[in-house]
């Protein structure tokens, strides 16, 4: 038994996983792995890999399921929803990017259809990887991560006439006009079959299929449609890859299309391992060397020249400098669908092999700068502001509003533009509490302004923009940042600015709570742990335990969680001032037929009980301070206590559950 191929898969996949276990320590997205464990094993290097052709074979299967699910996840309808960045802003940056390095080489000796095709190549960029540093970086829904987004889809899609249009170049003394019917009749078949395919022939075979309950069926099926697409096509002179495309796009219209990604998406992270491997085997580092001159100047040329084209778009689409110069570094590099189509190109000759093994040096680089080029984004746009830079760079095409905030205190402000921030504004609203939001979103502050709300469009590490808040006055600040250190800034600022507000901040992990407490937040909520122990409420309460030991079992997991930083730990008794630190005044309005409704605060033994101390109770528009043991609690009456989380949520029970 010949175990040849087995061992040279064995070296990719002990090779991947040591590097990506690396990579991912020091936050570097895997395909970068993937290249370097390819440039490690191959032939120019430590020539672990001899088996070429065989991983060339995988990496092709790992392209065909690579579209196919990019087919899968197109969506039309998220499409029309930011067509304009779709559609205007990928089309300019594309074109752009296109011509200029179309005219570029024409310094080179090129023919026109090897410069056409270069420059095709140089504009494409990585969604695989600018989309997977978007999402970590919890940035995808900001303003410059949406119109990254739409520019990248717009690739994507374009993908499908250039695989086409990579065929043609490849053919000399072409007659156009033919060519152009060929094609036009090859697109009409095309959108035929996916037509029919899509409305009638997949969604029958496919619940025909589902009804059988049989997975393992209902996997083998989608591979095959998948497959037998893709040679289709092939068989009419088109890719492989474009087949694929087209069979993921048939089923992405079938209420199966879900099922059928979240089957294959382990099949296609581990293919398309092996065709990231082979693209990094094919770098010839003795050519990089030899030509170093060469491949530096291409690769800041390409940064450079993708920058400034692709940031200029994001300017006309109404982006600040900051914007303008974020969205260029994300898209700075060349994408991977280019070695789909340069290893096209190659094979028909539209380029040599000098140049293709110039485009895979200069590929390989960028895509592996491009995670520290997004990581330092920001603070070389804000140093690049440090510049006198006209307003209208500044600011953008479409600069805001400015509003004057009144002179407001005791008031709430909240920081940050993720979903809880604009949850929670939108609540503070509703139930007419002054508040002010500070924005670093143009597109979300101007939303909030035209709403009428009192919005700061800004960076709120800068103190100008926290004191136009007016910060200094303000009773509780809610910070919602993303990102720790920018979140540490923050509570340190507005700390100093403010030693008497209330802090409190969103976190990801119990790991953040010591810098932040250090920094002088009043109140932390890590994010994960919160969701886990709502979640595990949820459970306690549909198994009916008493409200009395679900909060005792959850104050005990937050106290196991919270190590240090719960009241547990501490080994002297607590003074006041600690008990203090840990209590909040709470308002809780008293149910009809409650516990606590008709009866007075002795009879009610609310002290003991809970260990909640009654500090005033609201009746109508009375608010009656310190009352008395003797005082007989009403229907609506709003009562304010004084005490822990764990101990409120007790006299919650008292006030609001039924007697």
């Amino acid at each position: 038994m010949d175990l040849f191929i087995l061992k040279q898969i064995l070296i990719i996949f002990a090779l991947s996983t040591l590097v990506n276990f690396i990579f991912t320590k020091i936050k570097v997205p895997t395909i970068v792995g993937y290249l370097l464990t390819g440039i490690l094993a191959g032939p120019y290097l430590l020539a672990l890999i001899s088996a070429k052709h065989e991983i060339e074979v995988l990496a092709e299967i790992g392209v065909i399921l690579l579209l196919f699910t990019i087919g899968l996840e197109f969506s039309l309808n998220h499409l029309l929803k930011i067509r304009k960045l779709v559609f205007f802003g990928g089309l300019l940056q594309v074109s752009l990017t296109a011509g200029v390095f179309y005219l570029a080489s024409s310094f080179y000796d090129l023919s026109w259809q090897s410069g056409l095709f270069i420059g095709f190549l140089s504009a494409l960029s990585s969604s695989a990887i600018v989309l997977k540093l978007l999402q970590e970086r919890s940035e995808l829904t900001s303003n410059y991560g949406r119109t990254t987004l739409g520019i990248l889809i717009f690739q994507d899609i374009l993908l499908v006439p250039l695989l086409l249009f990579a065929n043609l170049l490849g053919k000399d003394n072409i007659d156009v006009t033919q060519e152009i019917l060929t094609l036009s009749l090859k697109a009409a078949f095309i959108i035929g079959f996916v037509y029919v395919g899509s409305k009638w022939l997949l969604p029958m075979l496919l619940h025909s299929i589902a009804k059988t309950k049989n997975q393992e069926l209902f996997m083998m099926s989608i591979l095959l449609i998948c497959l037998t697409i893709a040679l289709l096509t092939y068989q009419l002179g088109m890719s492989l890859a474009f087949g694929a495309f087209l069979a993921g796009l048939m089923i992405s219209n079938s209420p199966y299309s879900h099922n059928a990604f979240s089957n294959l998406v382990s099949f296609k992270d581990i293919f398309t391992s092996f065709f990231f491997v082979s693209i990094g085997m094919l770098l010839d580092l003795n050519f990089v060397l030899d030509n170093y001159q060469l491949v530096i100047f291409s690769v800041v040329l390409v940064i450079v020249v993708k920058t400034i084209i692709a940031g200029g778009t994001g300017f006309i689409l109404g982006h600040t400098f900051r914007g303008t110069v974020m969205v260029g570094l994300a898209l700075s590099q060349v994408g991977e669908f280019s070695f789909i189509l340069a290893k096209i190109g190659q094979s028909n000759a539209v380029i040599s092999d000098y140049y293709y093994q110039l485009f895979l040096a200069v590929a390989v680089i960028t895509m592996a700068l491009t995670p520290f080029l997004m990581r330092y984004s920001m603070s070389f746009a804000n140093l690049l502001m440090k510049l006198p830079l006209p307003k209208l760079l500044v600011n953008g095409m479409f600069p805001l509003i400015e509003v004057d905030i009144p002179d407001i205190k005791n008031h709430l402000v909240i920081i940050g533009t993720d979903k809880s921030a604009l949850t929670l504004s939108l609540m503070a609203k509703l139930n007419n509490l002054q508040q002010v939001s500070i924005v670093f979103d143009p597109m979300v502050a101007k939303e909030k302004l035209r709403s009428g709300d009192l919005t700061v469009y800004g960076d709120a590490i800068n103190e100008p923009i926290l004191l136009k808040a007016h910060i200094e006055k303000a009773e509780i600040v809610i910070v919602s940042v993303s990102s720790l250190i920018p979140t540490m800034a923050i509570v340190e600022k507005v700390r100093r600015l403010n030693a008497d507000a209330y802090i409190i901040v969103r976190a990801k992990n119990i790991d953040n709570l010591e810098p932040l407490y250090n920094m002088g937040a009043d109140q932390i909520l890590p994010e994960k742990l919160e969701i886990a122990i709502d979640l595990f409420n949820r459970v306690l309460v549909k198994k009916s335990y008493p409200q009395k030991e679900v909060s005792r079992i959850l104050t005990h997991i937050r106290q196991l969680n919270l190590g240090k930083f719960s009241e547990k730990d501490i080994i002297n008794p607590p003074t006041v001032f600690y008990e203090l630190r840990n209590m909040s005044i709470s308002a809780i309005k008293i149910e009809p037929e409650s516990l606590a409704d008709g009866k007075s605060l002795l009879q009610l033994h609310l002290r003991s009980k809970t260990g909640v101390t009654l500090v005033a109770v609201k009746r109508d528009t009375t608010i009656i301070e310190h009352p008395e043991p003797d005082i007989v609690f009403m229907a609506n009456d709003i009562v304010y206590v004084l005490g822990k989380p764990e101990q409120v949520s007790l006299a919650y029970d008292l006030f609001s559950s039924p007697s």
